[in-house]
């Protein structure tokens, strides 16, 4: 660096700036220009003529404080300018906690010019104003005024002006000050990361062939879009999402490029209009200047998206150019050739077959894009008489993708690619087939469960994702009640006996026992071995053994061989039939804690469904320990939440007696976070029965379903329409999710020994 002046290099040494990294409490108001680098503040220093002890400065666009105080330590006098309160305050609170009393703050837009009590003999801008002329009485005579030009460039220049009577007069540019910091220094000065773990993901970066970005958010646990809007302001660009791109997409513009260039610099032109192109990408520290060398007639406009974003819109120029070429191909009757790319594998990194369109290919891989980027939980591709339906199930509804307007023929092709992935015969359309594939997406891979079903008009396929982390929630991340979480947090410490957790497909059963699996994974205590068709989730810590029935390895099968293994708690993925069950009593006999699923509707009809199956009463009373029923509800975006008003027709079900006074209820009203819905994400709605010595009688004398019902009442079960009443009361959920997971005699309070029980 330049040297500068001997008072000068004294105050910058003399300011520790960590001292005034506003930390991510104050993420949106952080800027490169906010809390320059100490780079910066030096080389801005050494631009301008030397600051006397005895002159007073002003420092318009003071952020976070940083630059002002080092500035303190040079002149007699410093005020501080911003127009942002909260780092008005900050900086304030910052200055007299170091014992700066020279420094005062005035939270003030500049615009329009600051009212001080003294003329100036500094007045320094390191933000920009429409109009610095505005300033001029801020000065005293012959006092001087540096302020930065060429916003539209991407480092600004620094001028000097002075004052001669009323007018402003420029002396001369002093050179070029850049303010920007990369994605590293912004993640420090956020508070997200220090230098040692910053040093410890360059390593891994490294030796992986990642982006340190990448290794940062996986090992942070960053939410991918969380990460990249903040980045995005940091770095003054402009962030966008992938659904509002995809609507105007250029495929000629994307043809004029080198894709090996495009995926080198992580840009992908999009849009070209009115002499500039925009271009998105996923690097926040990227550089267009070699694209400015090729379209020297256009301005760049550059849009920060997410790395998933940026496959999408990837995967669908290239999939107009493939499907453009496919079409061709086609009509002229062609074999088309294979298209390996640079290493001859596509999106799940399986070989493409010599016999499969690459153009088909990349039609799967835009939909599986698709599916991660909306968090879906299930693909649907439905083919009917005239038209094809490609639908994802998020957060429990199903939602189209109306942008794959295929034909019968192309979705034909994309089946059987499905199929050979997940390594079925092709041949075969008239049976159901169930397979499985996997897909990697940069760190983050998905177990896709395949299933294929024959139909009116032609095959149906259903692929549910399954992310595999190597973790699954804990306990607390479920999103129970507190008395229902400590509840099943202590049965897990039981020495023997069954818990079973109950409810239709799709209500989150693996998800509450892999919860549990995952708190005793992280205890380490207690081995736990666990038989699975198929393993859903991979938890490290946890030894996952798969059912197959093909080689006459079952269920029953596995339980007999466990109990010889020293385990002290056996998860079995379903109780399906008699012998399966009478292995989990066993067990549980043995002393061991089984865990398991079944299905049926509460936590009582579990007691008839194990009678159906010809256990003895006798041994469920003996073993069993709880039963956890549950449903999954929708989370009311907390971004949009908003008190709502109850439909009535709802409210009359759910209290016929009158509703309580006070009683509120919310619902989301929609936002950029939650695409709209007003929810975001589902949350397990639980019965809890604890089997203690009334329900163990109970159980024993086999009564009718009923009574069965109204003694686990008087025996404390928290009913499923408490759980969501207490959810909907602190806005958790909207009430208007109750008649989705609750049956309609279930609405109204129950009667407990032939009283109803409290609303």
């Amino acid at each position: 660096m330049k040297p500068i002046y001997p008072r000068a290099e004294a105050a910058l040494n003399s300011v520790f700036r960590h001292d005034f990294v506003a930390g991510a409490d104050l993420a949106p108001s952080i800027t490169g220009h906010s809390i320059p680098r100490q780079e910066t503040v030096h080389h801005l220093l050494g631009l301008m003529p030397e600051i006397e002890p005895d002159q007073v400065v002003m420092h318009v666009g003071g952020g976070s404080g940083y630059l002002t105080a080092v500035l303190s330590q040079l002149a007699h006098r410093v005020i501080y300018v911003d127009r942002n309160p909260v780092l008005a305050d900050t900086a304030r609170e910052r200055f007299f906690r170091r014992g700066l009393h020279n420094i005062d703050v005035i939270q003030a837009s500049a615009d329009k010019g600051v009212s001080t009590d003294e003329p100036c003999d500094w007045v320094l801008c390191t933000t920009f104003l429409p109009n610095v002329k505005v300033l001029t009485a801020n000065l005293r005579e012959g006092g001087h005024l540096v302020c930065l030009e060429g916003r539209a460039g991407p480092v600004p220049s620094v001028a000097m002006y002075r004052r001669d009577g009323d007018k402003l007069e420029r002396c001369r540019t002093l050179g070029w000050v850049d303010f920007n910091r990369n994605s590293e220094q912004i993640l420090i000065d956020l508070g997200l990361v220090n230098d040692s773990e910053l040093d410890k993901a360059r390593a891994e970066a490294s030796s992986r062939n990642e982006r340190v970005l990448d290794v940062l958010r996986r090992s942070l646990n960053l939410e991918e879009i969380d990460l990249y809007r903040s980045l995005a302001e940091q770095r003054g660009l402009v962030f966008a999402e992938a659904d509002d791109v995809l609507n105007h997409l250029n495929s000629d513009l994307f043809r004029r490029f080198s894709r090996t260039f495009l995926d080198l610099s992580r840009t992908i032109p999009v849009a070209e209009e009115d002499g500039s192109m925009t271009v998105v990408t996923d690097d926040p520290d990227v550089r267009t200047d070699q694209l400015e060398r090729l379209t020297p007639k256009h301005r760049i406009v550059c849009l920060l998206v997410t790395p998933t974003d940026f496959r999408r819109i990837w995967s669908a120029l290239d999939l107009t150019v493939k499907g453009s070429r496919f079409v061709a191909e086609q009509n002229a009757g062609l074999q088309p050739s294979p298209d390996k790319g640079e290493n001859g594998k596509d999106l799940l990194g399986k070989e493409i077959n010599k016999h499969i369109s690459p153009y088909l290919v990349s039609v799967y891989e835009a939909i599986l894009l698709d599916a991660v980027s909306e968090k879906a939980s299930d693909i649907h591709i439905e083919q009917y008489e005239d038209r094809v339906r490609i639908r994802l199930r998020v957060d429990g509804d199903l939602h189209e993708l109306p942008q794959y307007q295929l034909s019968a023929r192309e979705i034909r092709g994309v089946i059987n690619v499905i199929k050979l992935r997940a390594e079925l015969n092709i041949a075969e359309h008239r049976l159901p087939q169930g397979g499985r594939s996997r897909l990697q997406l940069g760190d983050a891979t998905y177990d896709l469960r395949i299933q294929t079903q024959p139909s009116l008009h032609g095959e149906n396929a259903i692929i549910r994702l399954l992310p595999q982390t190597g973790r699954a929630m804990t306990i607390a991340e479920l999103g129970m009640s507190p008395v229902v979480g400590v509840r099943y947090q202590r049965l897990l410490d039981n020495p023997a006996g069954l818990v079973l957790v109950v409810g239709p497909t799709g209500s989150g059963k693996s998800t509450t026992l892999y919860a549990g699996l995952q708190t005793l994974a992280d205890d380490g205590r207690r081995k736990v071995i666990t038989v699975e068709d198929p393993i859903e989730y991979s938890i490290d810590n946890i030894q996952q053994t798969r059912v197959r029935s093909e080689i006459g390895f079952s269920f029953a099968d596995a339980m007999r061989a466990f109990v010889r293994e020293d385990p002290d708690v056996i998860l079995i993925g379903e109780i399906r039939d008699q012998e399966t069950a009478l292995e989990a009593i066993r067990a549980s006999q043995t002393g061991h804690v089984v865990l398991s699923t079944l299905h049926c509707n509460d936590a009582v009809d579990s007691l008839q469904r194990l009678y159906d199956l010809g256990i003895h009463p006798n041994s469920i009373a003996g073993e069993l320990l709880a039963v956890i029923a549950q449903r999954l509800a929708k989370r009311i975006c907390t971004h949009c939440r908003k008190p709502a008003k109850p439909d009535p027709v709802i409210l009359s079900e759910v209290f016929p007696d009158g509703p309580p006074v006070g009683f509120t209820c919310y619902e989301g009203e929609g936002c950029d976070k939650c695409n709209g819905r007003g929810t975001q994400g589902r949350i397990a709605i639980v019965e809890y029965m604890e089997v203690d010595t009334d329900i163990r009688n109970t159980i024993s004398s086999q009564p009718p379903i009923g009574e069965l019902r109204w003694r686990a009442l008087d025996a404390g079960l928290v009913t499923m329409r408490d759980s969501a009443l207490d959810h909907v009361i602190e806005g958790i959920i909207p009430l208007s999710e109750l008649p989705r997971i609750l049956p309609r005699e279930r609405m109204a309070p129950e009667i407990r020994g032939g009283r109803r029980s409290n609303p």
